[in-house]
């Protein structure tokens, strides 16, 4: 059983609008050093995972030799007008260009490991909000992380993750994993014969492999 991690985390999400905006304002992609200072981050080393995790989905392409490059290819669903043309300032037209509709409440069913696997949680501790467009079907959750074993694909402890309950989960895909239906664990999944690897992203865990019978 699985659930797709579909969205981007907030500091993912933050950082995508902000290479945006510096885009479109200057022409030119933000350094490393303007985007941990964006993020009030520590270092540079966070960045740098950010900033590939949104390679991997999609979001951002690095631009072959050359220096501080970067391309934006897409931004969040839920992006406001304001996110996407900041840099725009009519004159003349009048009214908002980004009608907000009333955002959709989720559930957040406690915790899930992105280390050890641990026991599956189905009580509700929390709610956020989604932009209804988002939850048009009623199948998202939402999930707090615990553990360090996804960093590298810049989804870290504490951080809330947005998952879209689905049954099949593809090659390479981030998703949650429901292990002998007892516990639960946030890993990047390949699926080869009759085996599934969860793979983490972080050096310092190994790749799990289960009978597909288990998953």
């Amino acid at each position: 059983m699985y659930g797709v991690c579909s969205m981007l985390t907030k500091k993912q999400r933050n950082l995508l609008i902000f290479i945006n905006k510096k885009i479109r304002s200057t022409g030119v992609s933000p350094s490393y050093e303007e985007m941990k200072n964006s993020l009030n981050l520590k270092s540079k080393s966070g960045i740098h995972r950010l900033v590939s995790a949104l390679e991997e989905r999609g979001f951002i392409k690095r631009l072959a030799h050359k220096a501080r490059a970067l391309e934006v290819i897409k931004l969040p669903e839920n992006a406001s007008a304001n996110d996407i043309f900041n840099s725009f300032t009519p004159s003349v037209i009048k009214g908002g260009l980004y009608k907000e509709n009333k955002p959709s409440k989720i559930s957040v069913l406690g915790s899930i490991a992105a280390g050890t696997p641990i026991e599956a949680i189905q009580q509700e501790v929390d709610k956020i909000s989604l932009p209804p467009e988002l939850n048009k079907n009623d199948d998202h959750f939402g999930l707090k992380i615990r553990g360090d074993s996804m960093i590298e694909a810049g989804i870290n402890d504490g951080d809330t993750v947005i998952i879209k309950k689905s049954s099949i989960a593809d090659n390479g895909q981030i998703a949650v994993v429901l292990i002998d239906n007892e516990e639960a664990t946030l890993k990047k999944i390949r699926k080869k014969g009759n085996t599934i690897a969860l793979e983490s992203a972080n050096r310092k865990y190994g790749t799990k492999i289960y009978s597909s019978k288990r998953i």
